[in-house]
């Protein structure tokens, strides 16, 4: 027999305890990753001739959702606050997907001015628009406010996205069948709108806000969904889970996230592309064409809180957020 042969079965028998502990714990390190990355989207659908803008789509999720859809073949609009970012992602895009359909377009969420160019820009140059994907936001910040003066991740995360869908209604019902997506957050659970103080002025905290902007996220799309029934326009609302992404800026310093003693932790949470799944699943899954109004997670559907499906809240948030981006 040869030396090394005997000296590995030597090393085995010896230390076949400690090996075999090594081998169910990897196992079991690799079955914990993969529960972790969550549900994964098997639509084959093709996106041929459609048209998709996604907002905050230069970068995370909402790029890899972009990539995605790309990659079926739909026009993929990046609507971001960035454009150094946004064309750089749309090249990258492009690449990966062979599709040459990738344009940016300009959008600032925290300005409503912002929020009606891009509107108008959308009305008067796309023919269609068949699937808008209300992607980008901002967590945990410190007490900013937006050009009007609104609390930040309010503005950003919920107003701006509610005049934007609003304001695209019109093409979104003359492309039906059509779908509106909205990224929400597990969050959400232990959300409240705070209609006596909407912005916070009283006592701020970075967590209150970003739990009320993803709350109003799902009355949003629960409120809208009713709104909408019969014109061929559905509406989605995710959570994407726990993912690597820029969102946590604020609430870790980018110090943080390098240490190595964080790596394992790291690596066992989402991926952007894992953590786009749900997004993809509710933009083209066939099972969903006759769903809406519905919260989804892991690309299944879920129960959100009970303060998320409290209709007479979401009726008086639709009323207090069109008075405060002026459509009524």
């Amino acid at each position: 027999m040869h030396p090394y042969v005997e000296t590995a079965r030597g090393f085995a028998e010896k230390h076949a305890v400690g090996i075999t502990v090594a081998v169910v714990a990897g196992a079991s390190l690799l079955a914990l990753r993969r529960w972790m990355a969550g549900g994964v989207c098997r639509s084959k659908v093709r996106l041929d001739g459609k048209t998709v803008l996604i907002t905050g789509a230069n970068t995370g999720i909402g790029k890899e959702t972009a990539l995605d859809l790309a990659r079926r073949g739909a026009r993929v609009i990046l609507a971001c606050r960035d454009l150094t970012k946004a064309h750089i992602a749309a090249v990258q895009i492009r690449k990966q997907s062979r599709n040459d359909n990738v344009v940016v377009k300009k959008l600032d969420l925290a300005c409503l001015q912002s929020v009606r160019d891009l509107a108008r820009d959308i009305i008067n140059n796309e023919e269609h628009l068949d699937i808008l994907i209300n992607n980008a936001g901002i967590m945990m910040c410190p007490k900013w406010k937006t050009d009007e003066g609104y609390e930040m991740q309010f503005g950003v995360n919920h107003l701006g996205h509610f005049l934007l869908t609003n304001l695209l209604i019109e093409l979104l019902k003359k492309s039906a069948p059509s779908r509106i997506v909205i990224v929400s957050s597990l969050a959400h659970e232990k959300g409240q709108i705070h209609f006596n103080d909407i912005n916070l002025e009283e006592d701020y905290k970075p967590d209150v806000s970003y739990r009320q902007s993803k709350l109003a996220n799902i009355l949003f799309c629960r409120e809208l969904a009713i709104r909408l029934k019969g014109t061929g326009v559905n509406t989605y609302c995710l959570h994407p889970g726990v993912v690597r992404t820029e969102l946590a800026r604020h609430l870790f310093p980018t110090s943080l996230w390098k240490n190595p003693l964080l790596l394992p932790f790291l690596l066992m949470i989402k991926n952007p592309q894992e953590g786009a799944q749900t997004s993809i699943f509710c933009a083209v899954d066939e099972s969903l064409a006759n769903s809406s109004g519905l919260y989804y997670s892991d690309c299944a559907l879920k129960t959100p809180a009970p303060a998320a499906m409290d209709d007479n809240t979401a009726k008086r948030l639709w009323a207090l957020s069109s008075s405060m981006v002026g459509l009524i």
